[in-house]
């Protein structure tokens, strides 16, 4: 929770620059649930500054990401808000305006030092085992008319940060890692302005985020190194310097940083793996926050109402496959059989055109059929080959090549497949359910005198075309008097 009385306000901002991958995604469910618990404003902004990488295409990208993902922002792109535009290409005006008021202070100054100017400066620094070693100031102290006079002559110049001499050392008091302290001497006067009029990235995100009244910046730990710098600006605008806390790298099994080589890393990538929004954002937040260290299945409502910066950890996080698996499964589980036909089966159903609408069956067929599937069902895309063989019919139905040498070409198939097929005529279509189908064919293995193994083995392999299936009963049900008396009879030509 957050200790001020000040209403919190966090932003999520990334550059849309390529797909929302894991690591952004957990900033942005850290973001919204600290919002969310600290009834909060949780703000999206598009850090769009990079033109030649920054597209439309790849903000829709993002956006299409935080919606599957349930991740409501109350002010941002098509939402709006007091604090917009929202996108940082629209805001240039802003920049412009914060620098100059800047530079008409005294706390900026235009720098005409060439890149070779520059180069030739460090190297003499470094010759000189100076403790200092970034800008020299050689503009710093130009005289403002000799300045003037430089721009109007065209002189390219970018415009730098004035960092107060005797400016100790910079001290942020970080949510997560405590106070973090960054030696005063390796503060330059760094670029706010490049020579193509554009802001650079420590000076527009904390215009900003000052402007939106950003009260906690929640980040990866790769910004920490850019912290000192933005401590500058804030304190040049005479901005309240807002709380950091910044949140571990995700790491791969390997230990090294998470990237493609780990497999899937996006987030379009995991929807269209077949995992559910509510598992990966409860399996997302749980990568350095938990909220005792041991509950693992944390529904949304419960993270947007316990996340607290206190509960997040310093240490990298591993990513393991195995438990988005295992906790996809569990909120799967966690359906009735009426939600998952609703949401999950008939859409995979529909997908697979194995059904053409929800009306091709009775809600009761349908309710039966989820039964059996919701058990077996880790990913999305598993649905569609669980059931398979029901909407086949007896002439499409592919056989399994191990189902016919196992359950079928064996001596005496052929008679159990026949007393399988007198069974099931007898029982009547009015009373054709799981049950009646098991008690029908339960008499089978003593009148035979054969294995129970055998003749269900030879059964299943006929009516499912393979050896692994949902519970044979329930199998037989739904496919329906007719196709599992004609598939007994099409069994019997591969049966000896």
């Amino acid at each position: 929770m957050s200790d001020s009385t000040t209403p919190v306000r966090v932003r999520f901002a990334p550059s849309p620059t390529g797909k929302l991958h894991v690591g952004g995604a957990r900033t942005a469910i850290f973001n919204w649930a600290f919002a969310r618990a600290n009834n909060g404003t949780f703000i999206l902004r598009i850090d769009d500054t990079d033109p030649t990488r920054s597209t439309d295409e790849n903000t829709q990208v993002i956006l299409r990401a935080m919606r599957w993902m349930g991740l409501d922002w109350d002010e941002g792109p098509e939402i709006g808000g007091d604090f917009g535009p929202y996108a940082q290409t629209e805001r240039l005006e802003m920049y412009k305006a914060a620098a100059q008021k800047l530079w008409d202070e005294g706390r900026a100054y235009p720098c005409f030092c060439t890149t070779e100017q520059l180069a030739e400066d460090r190297k003499a620094a470094q010759e000189r085992k100076d403790p200092f070693q970034g800008y020299q100031r050689r503009c710093r102290n130009l005289d403002p008319a000799e300045a003037k006079a430089r721009i109007e002559a065209g002189e390219p110049y970018v415009l730098r940060i004035k960092v107060p001499e005797d400016r100790g050392d910079v001290v942020i008091h970080d949510a997560v890692h405590g106070d973090v302290t960054f030696d005063a001497k390796e503060l330059d006067d760094f670029v706010i302005f490049r020579s193509d009029g554009t802001p650079t990235y420590n000076f527009a995100t904390v215009v900003d985020d000052a402007a939106m009244g950003i009260t906690h910046v929640i980040r990866g730990d790769d910004h920490l190194s850019n912290t000192p710098r933005q401590v500058m600006v804030y304190e040049a605008l005479g901005a309240p310097v807002p709380v950091f806390a910044h949140i571990s790298m995700i790491l791969g099994a390997d230990g090294k940083k998470l990237s493609k080589r780990h497999g899937a890393t996006s987030v379009e990538e995991f929807r269209d793996a077949g995992y559910l929004a509510d598992a990966f954002v409860n399996y997302l937040a749980l990568l350095g926050w938990s909220p005792d260290g041991e509950t693992t299945i944390v529904p949304r409502d419960v993270l947007a109402s316990t996340f607290s910066l206190d509960r997040v950890s310093k240490n990298p996080a591993t990513f393991d496959p195995a438990k988005l698996d295992w906790i996809n499964a569990e909120y799967l589980a966690a359906m009735s059989d009426d939600q998952f036909t609703e949401k999950i089966m008939i859409p995979e159903l529909l997908e697979a055109s194995l059904i053409k609408g929800a009306n091709d069956r009775t809600p009761e067929w349908f309710a039966t059929l989820a039964s059996v599937v919701r058990p077996r069902t880790k990913h999305l895309g598993d649905v569609a080959g669980i059931c398979s063989m029901v909407f086949d019919s007896a002439e499409t139905l592919p056989y399994e090549e191990k189902a016919v040498s196992k359950g079928l070409a064996k001596e005496g198939m052929t008679a159990i497949l026949d007393a399988a097929i007198k069974a099931l005529e007898g029982v009547s279509p009015e009373s054709w359910n799981a049950e009646a189908v098991d008690a029908a064919l339960e008499q089978l293995p003593d009148q035979l005198d054969a294995k129970k193994r055998i003749v269900f083995q030879a059964i299943r392999a006929a009516i499912c075309g393979n050896l692994v299936s949902p519970p044979l009963g329930v199998v037989i049900e739904l496919v329906g008097k007719a196709d599992a008396l004609a598939r007994l009879e099409r069994a019997k030509g591969m049966a000896l």
